[in-house]
């Protein structure tokens, strides 16, 4: 029995031709609620940046594909920073090698240092305010739990090489994800069945993009929206119509959920 579910924001819960989420999305998630089932959200976003969801009422977050896990609205269960010594990496090849927009996300701020075509089209797509300009070298001591950077998909093998304690997560041409090595949605999820007590296999999940494949193959029933990259759908148990379908309730129903 499905005792929890967990989702991702961009392009599963919410549209990119609507930057909503729909109102048969938001009551079949009240369903969910209603019938003991926990709802939580599993995003790259940092929770400051989860302005899109309305008035959906879950029960807690795995942010920063992972590596920051909130029970609730406000109590942190688990976080992991991405080690200093991958910071300073990331900033010497910066310096000596080629200069790429990157966004260094802490606690409470995010900071970048310039932006371009893709950072602008990035944020634009997604309808969010991109972050403030600034030096990204003040933060490389803090604790810097992503960076959201904006190389290549040629690009990253390189850089990432030069960061052997991170990993990067794409799901989107524009830029990577980047976090701490084993950190990834599929861990956030243990931290959170962790401190709810649900078993592994009481969970579902649905997503669309590259971050999520962990959490597909991870949990009791990973579903892929309609509108995923061919390798997401081929990691998940099954696959739903898209976000612009109703594939949240599709896939909800057809699993006798709702």
């Amino acid at each position: 029995m499905i005792k929890a579910v967990f989702f991702d924001i961009d392009g599963t819960l919410v549209s990119f031709k609507t930057h909503v989420v729909a109102n048969s999305t938001v009551e079949a998630i009240h369903q969910l609620r209603t019938k003991g089932i926990k709802v939580f959200i599993a995003t790259g976003r940092q929770l400051q940046c989860i302005d899109n969801l309305g008035n959906l009422e879950v029960d807690g977050y795995v942010t920063l594909n992972g590596g920051y896990c909130i029970a609730g609205k406000d109590e942190v269960i688990y976080k992991q920073a991405i080690p200093k010594e991958d910071i300073h990496s990331m900033l010497e090849y910066q310096r000596t090698v080629h200069t790429f927009p990157c966004a260094c996300v802490t606690e409470d701020a995010i900071v970048l240092n310039y932006r371009n075509e893709s950072v602008d089209a990035l944020y634009e797509q997604i309808r969010l305010k991109a972050p403030e300009i600034g030096p990204i070298e003040t933060l490389a001591d803090k604790e810097i739990f992503q960076l959201i950077a904006f190389f290549t998909a040629e690009e990253e093998e390189q850089i990432m090489a030069s960061m052997p304690n991170s990993l990067a997560a794409r799901w989107s041409p524009y830029f990577a994800d980047v976090v701490a090595k084993g950190c990834t949605k599929a861990v956030g999820i243990d931290r959170i069945i962790e401190h709810y007590g649900i078993a592994l296999e009481e969970t579902m999940a649905f997503g669309d993009g590259g971050n999520d494949i962990a959490m597909l193959q991870h949990v009791g029933i990973g579903v892929a929206m309609g509108n995923a990259m061919d390798d997401v759908k081929a990691s998940a148990d099954f696959v739903t119509t898209s976000v612009d379908e109703d594939g949240v309730v599709v896939a909800l129903r057809h699993f006798g959920l709702i």
